[in-house]
């Protein structure tokens, strides 16, 4: 049975509103009012009201839970999902899947779980002055999350997907690891991406979201922070709008929060954007600038015998042996394995016609590995920049440099190898002008031949970060090392848009761990007057 925690007797002391169904416009004070409910707003306000601080939680997707999961994907996209799981860049040629629901992308990730690597943590001491960001400063925060959540490498034998990798990579003598994850009790379906229907998982849903709410918080779903308003570098009030029925667009009824102290966790793309349309001090030119993905290259494999990778923990085996490269070199990359489901495998493949029907046909045997490139660390890496439109809806341009695609041509290769190492019949790398190939010395040719073009190419990610990049430099970031905006002395930024590169591992954890040191010092500082 679920352990559903809203579903409990004590929900119904809870402070949740739906915004939807508002019939007059509201108001609210706090002494803390955040902006997202993923890793990082979520983690912020357990920890805040712990310390006895009132809190507004705001969140612009629905309130959904495990009642609702029915490991579905035609429910679970629309539901759950930014704009349905289609949300793209500005070109169209790269697919951002990210969470826009109570508990955010923490609801539908893939439960991977990393530690910041400490070669990130170093290139962000010497490139930004981040002295305090070292492995052993991070450790008790990553520590205190990992317990929290339940964060350990995952101890039943890999599905037959991850174990293809393992197989693979290890008859060319690339190293693997067991992929960490945090999970409770897990039934072991692989249905993550959809939302947990027992509640193994151990998202913002089920953790923290409700221990704020124990504490007396409130939460508002189904609310769109529109801006900040602000004068003489202070923030004054978050005005909102109430969407209507279809969680899309706004209705007729508005929200305004006054607050001492205001958190934007609202992602790397969602926080840069409100930050944008409420016009806050940008004197360095940084706000929505290095904006970085983990562009993710996808390798598909046909295996004689069946895999199933619908069924089993999605993501079990990793592989970081292309990620051992100087950051003056070529870009690195990690290897992991995604679950393939109809809908998923189907927007993903390129082609159309007979040649897509059959490729969707052959699921039962199709095994994936994805290889995700660590963006951010060379000159010749910039990331992209979030923008807002008219409407004030936000858009990510992320140009790929020659220097990013001479890493996808590389990473098509290695994954090329490892399947065909773990005794693929086929290898078909996702490109528009690829096909299935029948041998490594084929598959090498023909990749090497490849045009590496956007919208050619299949490029996806899960993971945003950056826009609001952290520096105890003004000029060389939007805010400090502790989250505060530079120029809004009641502003932090909780969210993976802080990060000033990639991470080179799923954010997660990252985002967890540094939360939790920034959101203890706010509750400090809060606690203490100041």
């Amino acid at each position: 049975m679920s352990a559903n925690p809203f579903a409990s007797a004590a929900a119904r002391r809870w402070h949740v509103v739906d915004a939807s169904r508002l019939e007059r416009d509201l108001s609210f004070e706090a002494d803390v009012a955040i902006v997202g409910t993923g890793a990082g707003g979520a983690t912020a306000a357990e920890i805040l009201c712990a310390q006895g601080l009132r809190v507004v939680m705001l969140e612009e997707g629905p309130l959904r839970t495990s009642r609702d999961f029915h490991m579905l994907e035609r429910e679970a996209y629309p539901q759950l999902y930014q704009e349905s799981a289609g949300r793209r860049t500005k070109d169209k040629g790269i697919t951002i899947l990210q969470g826009r629901n109570v508990g955010g992308s923490t609801t539908v990730n893939w439960t991977a779980s990393f530690r910041t690597p400490a070669t990130t943590l170093a290139y962000w001491r010497s490139a930004y002055g981040l002295q305090q960001y070292t492995p052993e400063g991070l450790a008790p925060w990553f520590a205190r999350m990992e317990q929290r959540l339940s964060i350990a490498p995952w101890a039943l034998p890999p599905n037959e997907n991850n174990a293809v990798l393992r197989r693979g990579a290890a008859a060319i003598g690339v190293a693997t690891g067991v992929v960490p994850r945090n999970v409770k009790a897990c039934r072991n379906l692989g249905y993550c991406g959809l939302g947990c229907p027992v509640d193994a998982k151990q998202s913002m849903l089920v953790t923290s979201i409700p221990a704020a709410l124990e504490s007396g918080a409130t939460l508002i779903s189904g609310v769109r922070a529109e801006k900040f308003a602000h004068a003489g570098g202070v923030v004054t009030m978050l005005e909102c709008s109430a969407l209507d029925a279809s969680g899309l667009r706004p209705g007729p009824h508005r929200i305004r929060v006054m607050a001492h102290t205001f958190v934007c966790a609202a992602g790397a793309i969602g926080s840069p954007a409100l930050l944008l349309r409420s016009g806050v001090p940008d004197p360095s030119g940084l706000l929505g600038r290095r904006t970085f993905l983990h562009p993710t290259l996808v390798s598909a494999a046909r295996m004689p015998e069946t895999v199933d990778a619908f069924a089993g923990a999605p993501q079990s085996v990793y592989s970081d042996h292309y990620l051992q490269t100087p950051f003056d070199g070529p870009i690195g990359f990690k290897l992991e394995v995604p679950p393939v489901h109809p809908v998923l495998m189907a927007t993903t493949l390129p082609g159309f016609g007979r040649a897509h029907a059959e490729m969707t046909g052959q699921m039962p045997n199709t095994q994936v590995i994805i290889a995700l490139l660590r963006d951010g660390f060379h000159p010749e890496s910039t990331g992209g920049s979030v923008s807002v439109r008219a409407d004030g809806s936000a858009v990510l341009d992320y140009p790929i440099t020659p220097y990013v695609w001479e890493g996808a041509r590389r990473a098509l290769h290695a994954m090329a190898e490892i399947q065909f190492a773990a005794g693929a019949r086929t290898v078909f790398p996702l490109h528009e002008s690829a096909r299935q190939y029948g041998s490594l010395q084929e598959a090498r040719a023909a990749i090497d031949a490849l045009p590496m073009e956007i919208l050619r190419t299949r490029i996806v990610s899960a993971h945003v970060m950056g826009g609001c990049g952290m520096s105890d430099d003004p000029a060389a970031g939007v805010v400090d090392s502790s989250g505060r905006h530079h120029q809004m002395t009641n502003l932090f930024v909780f969210d993976g848009s802080v990060f000033p590169t990639s991470l080179g591992a799923n954010p997660q954890l990252s985002i967890y761990g540094i939360t939790a040191r920034n959101a203890s010092r706010l509750a400090d500082l809060l606690n203490a007057g100041c």
